[in-house]
């Protein structure tokens, strides 16, 4: 929902409109089953974004001819959220139809009799022990006779597995957003009668990617944690003639947050590469090309690699096509994670089958030909369906390449759109790649590593463009990609009209 949300924003819907929109359908909940100079309704709201639809609901509420107490479960100064401030000073105006309470403290809570009662206190992020004062409201929540709403979710209840994280408020009506959470169906003893609300998330917050899906990858790095814990990458590749290929995508997953990368590359190859940066940490690999003679070596790094990036610029001799063979083979032995760019996904195409390990393939139109054994259309609605088909017959996660990126697991779909003609210059593809990886080897799944990679990429790529116009190269990308992943949704400065 956090990241439907900041979809939905970056399309123009703002946090404030979904909010008011929510406090809304609370209101019409409440004003169904009751009469406004019959009952009188009390507002439990909390410091997040939960509390903010309490307000606008409080104010809808007023609005309808109730009478309305605001409970605040803490100080106004520690509300952060932004649309939840917005609709905390509105309250502050309405003296005459809204009463508050300001409980930073469980001995300042009011004694309260309502008609009614509105759980916002805990919304979907609340996850361990419940704290004072909202442990004790809870509890009063629970001992009053009024009837009980919850916005979105119970509080004290995790959305996600609907585990009473210490005590829950015990709700006759939960007011749910835009789809139904998997908690609210496991905890229906908490939850009471269940209606999802729609408040105004197009279905393009969830067809196409944006700064949401950023925010889904990014892991948060607590002061007590060690090298390796966000991801060790290898990339396998580089050949004779192309060595700039895997150093684009070591560095691109450097600057994604990847901790160590490997690059295990024929050895002239991988000298070449260790002379671009002293970032990279290069494997010297026999020969003028990837053959199998290597595979032992690259085996080994296996055992420290938490995902692989197999491909960039390791040329098609018919040596290195046996050499993908059998690494395919090694990794999904070991089930890790994968990533086939450019050749090794054309190696691939010579003994593809389905899957059961976590598998991205990343083709342009061409080399996705190439997988598929056949010709695609380029309607864009056909290539929906056969990137979908094909993802599902094989078990892998399709990232295929264009002027609009078209990735599927065979069950989700998402369609980028960030990016420009720029970008047909070579290598940033290498990037993709790198940034991908990056977050595959975090452990992220294959879906949510391709969507967000697919619109740093192309948002780097943009940032790129507007600064260089179309005279890039692809370390030009590389700087941009921290700065895309850090505020995603700087992004609407240089976003191409759709």
């Amino acid at each position: 929902m956090k990241a439907l949300e900041l979809n939905a924003e970056y399309l123009g819907i703002s946090r404030v409109q979904l909010m008011e929109n929510a406090g809304h359908a609370i209101a019409k909940e409440v004003a169904s089953r009751f009469k406004p100079k019959e009952a009188n309704v009390v507002v439990y709201a909390g410091l997040g974004g939960n509390g903010g639809d309490g307000f606008a609901a409080a104010r809808h509420l007023a609005g309808l001819g109730f009478k309305v107490d605001v409970v605040l479960a803490g100080k106004p100064d520690c509300i952060e959220d932004e649309a939840s401030k917005k609709n905390w000073e509105t309250l502050q105006l309405l003296g005459q139809s809204v009463k508050i309470h300001i409980a930073y403290d469980s001995s300042l809570i009011p004694k309260l009799d309502a008609k009614i009662v509105v759980d916002a206190l805990l919304g979907i992020g609340a996850k361990g022990e419940l704290r004072p004062p909202v442990i004790q409201m809870v509890k009063a929540i629970n001992r009053g006779a009024g009837f009980k709403l919850a916005v979105d979710v119970p509080s004290g209840i995790d959305s996600d597995t609907g585990e009473i994280l210490d005590d829950a408020v015990k709700a006759d009506l939960t007011v749910t957003f835009h789809k139904a959470k998997a908690g609210l169906l496991k905890a229906k003893n908490y939850v009471g009668k269940l209606v999802v609300a729609n408040i105004g998330i197009p279905p393009e917050a969830e067809l196409y990617a944006g700064p949401g899906d950023v925010y889904l990858v990014r892991k948060p790095r607590l002061p007590e944690s060690h090298k390796g814990d966000f991801g060790r990458l290898l990339v396998i590749g580089g050949s004779e003639t192309f060595s700039g290929a895997p150093a684009l995508a070591a560095l691109a997953a450097l600057r994604s947050g990847v901790d160590l990368v490997y690059v295990a590359a024929p050895r002239d190859t991988a000298q070449v590469i260790a002379s671009m940066s002293p970032d990279l940490i290069t494997v010297k690999l026999e020969g003028n090309h990837l053959d199998p003679s290597s595979v032992g070596i690259v085996e080994e790094l296996l055992a420290k690699a938490t995902a692989v990036v197999m491909g960039p610029g390791m040329g098609l001799h018919p040596d290195s096509v046996e050499a993908v063979r059998q690494l395919f083979q090694a990794v999904e032995k070991r089930k890790l994670p994968l990533l086939l760019d450019a050749d090794a996904l054309k190696a691939f195409a010579d003994f593809k089958h389905k899957v059961n390990f976590p598998v991205i393939v990343t083709p342009h139109f061409g080399e996705y030909e190439i997988l598929t054994g056949g010709a695609v259309s380029i309607e864009l609605d056909d290539r929906v369906k056969h990137v979908r088909k094909t993802a599902s017959e094989l078990g892998i996660t399709v990232l295929l390449k264009g002027n609009i990126d078209i990735i599927s697991d065979g069950q989700s779909l998402k369609l980028n759109l960030t990016g420009n003609p720029g970008m047909t210059v070579g290598g940033t593809g290498d990037t993709l790649s790198g940034i991908v990886g990056a977050f595959l080897s975090q452990g992220f799944s294959p879906f949510k590593s391709a969507v967000a990679g697919a619109f740093i990429n192309g948002a780097a790529g943009d940032f790129v463009r507007e600064a260089r116009g179309y005279h890039m190269v692809p370390t030009d990308l590389i700087d941009w990609i921290p700065k895309v992943i850090d505020d995603p949704m700087a992004h609407l400065r240089v976003r191409k009209l759709w």
